[in-house]
């Protein structure tokens, strides 16, 4: 749904800069929240989905048990550690920026960038209990969720 929002946002917006020569600040940065979002909350589900970027050199060739001993080892060494600093570093910015109710320094820009600042931990959270549920997947073995 934000994707077709983005894309309308996206058409209409270069549709009234070609034909008017229309636009406004809030508008561009509505497409790069609109863009945040779509990006943030997409990291966590494509890896429960498993359609994240992997390495398939060797990967695809592996067996079962060596797959998830990759995805083990890869989840407690990588995706765990990072995601945890990420949501400590972000939380500190969202923080900031919602004390300081921290807005756009553009013209009738985005009145408040804090609310957007604030799904980055979020997303983050998300990552790590994902990234848990995949570790606990690769360790014992169970099967993706055919849910979603």
């Amino acid at each position: 749904m934000l994707n077709l929002l983005l894309i309308v946002l996206v058409v209409v917006d270069v549709l009234l800069r070609w034909f008017f020569s229309l636009t406004a600040a809030w508008v561009i940065e509505l497409e790069w929240h609109l863009f945040s979002l779509i990006f943030l909350l997409g990291i966590p589900y494509a890896l429960q989905q498993d359609r994240h970027v992997r390495v398939d050199l060797f990967y695809e060739n592996f067996q079962p048990a060596d797959k998830r001993l990759v995805n083990l080892i890869g989840g407690i060494l990588f995706l765990l550690p990072w995601a945890v600093v990420l949501l400590y570093f972000s939380t500190l910015y969202a923080y900031e920026s919602w004390v300081s109710s921290e807005g756009s320094p553009n013209p009738n820009g985005i009145p408040y960038y804090f609310p957007i600042k604030a799904v980055v931990p979020f997303a983050a959270g998300l990552l790590i209990l994902q990234g848990i549920a995949e570790c606990y997947r690769a360790a014992t073995g169970a099967p993706q969720s055919e849910e979603a």
